[in-house]
């Protein structure tokens, strides 16, 4: 994928990786899902910010959610994805670890024509996220080869 302002630049695999982060960071914050947070910024304010995200990268985290909420007028919902059973788990995997997830997700099952953005839409509309983003089962924690198996496949 091009930058959008540099177009002899390309987006880098970080950029997405920082996206990915971000977007996490953003549902947690709101309790919602990541595919709120994904059709709610849009595809063309998507594209702006994988273009912007290597400068990004450099700011504070907290700003960049508060930015991105702002901007694109997030609402606060009631999911909360860190509302786990205790006995099952014992450790909730952090917003950089589950940006990882997603990340690769994208980049494993990418399609020959797509951009990033686009890759971001499919995976994140996706109905395996709800298995992925459930922390009560190990899916999350799969390796990335057989996360995206399953996405192929329809499920785990």
């Amino acid at each position: 994928m091009k930058n959008r302002y540099f177009p002899e630049e390309d987006i880098q695999s970080d950029d997405l990786l920082f996206v990915c982060y971000m977007i996490e960071r953003i549902a947690r914050k709101l309790h919602q899902k990541n595919r709120y947070v994904v059709n709610t910024i849009g595809k063309d304010a998507m594209e702006h910010l994988l273009s912007v995200a290597n400068v990004l990268h450099a700011e504070n985290p907290l700003d960049v959610e508060d930015d991105w909420i702002k901007e694109y007028k997030l609402q606060n919902g009631s999911f909360d994805i860190l509302d786990v059973e205790k006995g099952l788990v014992s450790q909730i995997p952090t917003a950089l670890q589950m940006g990882k997830v997603y990340h690769r997700l994208i980049k494993d099952t990418a399609l020959s024509d797509e951009n990033y953005a686009e890759g971001i839409f499919r995976v994140y509309n996706h109905e395996i996220c709800d298995v992925i983003d459930n922390y009560n089962c190990s899916a999350y924690f799969e390796p990335s080869y057989v996360i995206a198996r399953a996405y192929q496949a329809g499920g785990f």
